[in-house]
Formats: structure tokens, C-alpha cells, sequence
């Protein structure tokens, strides 16, 4: 009888910081005048310093992270097909695309922001024809990691990769929310309505981290139907956490602008359900993620747990 491994054995801090460590890396090297196969692109400075400025030093990874620990919790079931290459650049390029569309959602033709993880947003520091670009760089570059040109992620992984990523981050998914979430600044929607926009706009990226997490270790079946469950009840988790702290927290404990959604007549689940209903509702996709993860019967899964508990308890 296999006995799934104990959180109090798992070391989540020193996992993290390891995993944080080789994304960190990546993306320096990464997101660069040097593309993927080593050679100078000759990609303007300017224009790098940009897509830089975007991604490095801040955030909190937790889409790369999901990554990781999903890859972590499929490869435990089948170590021999690991992927762990497939994995880093999946995690970089979930994180690219993440980057670009703040970049663009921060900008004045949409929610005009000013302050993005302790600093002062893209188009505030280079411009906005520059920021646009970067985003359009950054979201280009996360399906060129995707796709590298030697034989380190097979093709029809890369494939598999990139269908996830572009469904989650279109007009079906990320940007699909994120118009929904333009047009209804005034407008009072249902909780349904609100679930909706939010499982397009923030969760459909989220779920796919821990989807592509497990591609890269060749998971299908009710293993990856179950991991798809625990990523969507996550995803939403984090915007009910995320509308919670908007009213609980300051500007500098978020790293942006805290109450800008109230202010500008945005729904959010405090405004639909109220603060003590949404923090309830917040512990609620919780269990159901850890009874997503009980449910894939993989074999060691804490690291999900852990990220779990971190999305839900965080405090910015």
C-alpha cells in the first residue's frame, strides 16, 4: 500500500526558494538581445530594457510556481517521462504572458494604472508606445521558449504547450475576461455573472500553469481531470483573495493601487457578496482544491497543498 508523503516532511519554504531561484535565472537569460538558440537577435536595447523592467525583480510567481508543482506532483506518477526542461520553459512562458498582460492592462486605454509591484507601472517609466511593444514582445516570446529549436521538448509536447497557453490567454480565456471586465465598470452582475468574468480574466491562466505543469510529465486521464479541477477552483480562489485584499490592505502591502476597483465602480465579490460571505466562499474553493488533489490519486502532491493554503492565507 503506497502512502502518500506527509506535509509536516515537506520543506515548502526551501522548495520554493529553489524553484523561485531557477525561474529567476531563466528569465534573466531569457528575456534578452540573445534569443533562445544563443545568437545576438540584435533586438533593440530600449525595447529589451522595457520587457525587462516587466518581468524581473518582482511579482510573486505563483503561475511558474504552479508550474513547477504540478510538473513536481505528475512526474511522481511517471518519473521516467519527467519533462523537468519542458517544465522550466513552460513556467517562464506562463509568466511571460502574465507579465505582457499587465503591462497592457496597466496602461491608460484601459484600467490607467500607476503603480505595479512596488514600482511605477511600464508605460509611467518608458512610455506608452513603448509599453505596448514590450507587451507585444513579452507574449511573442513566451511561445518562442515553448518552441525551442533542439530536441529538448518533443514536438508534440511543444504542441500540447502551446494549444493550452493561447486558448488561456485569448479571447476565450485571459483577454475574453478582460473585455468583460472593461464593460462592466458601473454595471451591477450577478455572482454568477461575476464568477464568469473572473474564471476568463484571472483563473483560465492559472489553470492552465497547473495543466501544462502536467503535460510535461505525459499526465492524462482522471489524474489530469483532477488536477484541471484543483487549477480552476485556485484560479477563482485568487481573485476572491485578491478582492478581499483590495479593501483590507494598503498600497503598500498590494504593490498597487489598493481600492481602485471600488473607486472606478467595478464589481468585485466584496461588492456582490460582502467581506466576511467572500472570505468564506474563498475557503470553500480552497477545500475543493485539496479535494481535487486528494482525487487525482497522485502520489505526492504537497507542493500544490502548500501553494493552495499560500493563495488563500496571503496577506498581499
Amino acid at each position: 500500500m503506497n502512502v502518500a508523503p506527509a506535509m509536516s516532511d515537506f520543506d515548502f519554504a526551501g522548495w520554493m526558494a529553489e524553484q523561485l531561484r531557477q525561474v529567476e535565472h531563466a528569465l534573466d537569460a531569457w528575456v534578452s538581445t540573445v534569443g533562445d538558440d544563443g545568437a545576438d537577435h540584435h533586438a533593440p536595447a530600449a525595447l529589451v530594457a522595457a520587457m525587462r523592467y516587466a518581468v524581473l525583480d518582482g511579482g510573486k510567481r505563483l503561475r511558474p510556481l504552479l508550474v513547477l508543482a504540478s510538473h513536481a506532483a505528475a512526474a511522481s506518477a511517471a518519473p521516467q517521462g519527467s519533462g523537468a526542461s519542458a517544465a522550466l520553459r513552460a513556467a517562464c512562458a506562463v509568466e511571460l504572458i502574465h507579465a505582457y498582460s499587465l503591462v497592457h492592462d496597466d496602461m491608460p486605454c484601459m484600467d490607467n494604472d500607476v503603480l505595479r509591484r512596488g514600482k511605477p507601472t511600464v508605460h509611467v517609466q518608458f512610455g506608452e508606445a513603448s509599453a505596448l511593444l514590450a507587451g507585444d514582445a513579452l507574449q511573442a516570446l513566451a511561445f518562442e521558449l515553448l518552441t525551442p529549436a533542439d530536441a529538448s521538448v518533443p514536438a508534440t509536447v511543444q504542441a500540447r504547450l502551446c494549444g493550452v497557453l493561447s486558448r488561456a490567454s485569448g479571447s476565450a480565456g485571459m483577454a475574453g475576461g478582460q473585455a468583460i471586465d472593461l464593460a462592466s465598470v458601473g454595471v451591477g452582475l450577478t455572482e454568477q455573472q461575476l464568477r464568469t468574468m473572473h474564471q476568463l480574466k484571472t483563473g483560465a491562466l492559472l489553470q492552465a500553469s497547473v495543466v501544462m505543469g502536467a503535460q510535461c510529465a505525459g499526465v492524462s486521464g482522471p489524474a489530469l481531470q483532477a488536477l484541471q479541477a484543483y487549477g480552476a477552483a485556485i484560479g477563482l480562489a485568487f481573485q476572491v483573495v485578491d478582492d478581499i485584499l483590495d479593501v483590507t490592505a494598503d498600497s503598500a502591502t498590494l504593490g498597487k493601487t489598493a481600492g481602485k476597483d471600488a473607486d472606478n465602480g467595478k464589481p468585485t465579490y466584496v461588492s456582490v457578496m460582502g467581506l466576511d460571505a467572500s472570505r468564506g466562499y474563498a475557503q470553500s474553493l480552497r477545500a475543493q482544491a485539496l479535494q481535487a488533489l486528494r482525487d487525482s490519486g497522485l502520489p505526492d502532491t504537497r507542493a500544490l497543498q502548500a501553494l493552495a493554503h499560500m493563495v488563500v492565507d496571503r496577506t498581499s
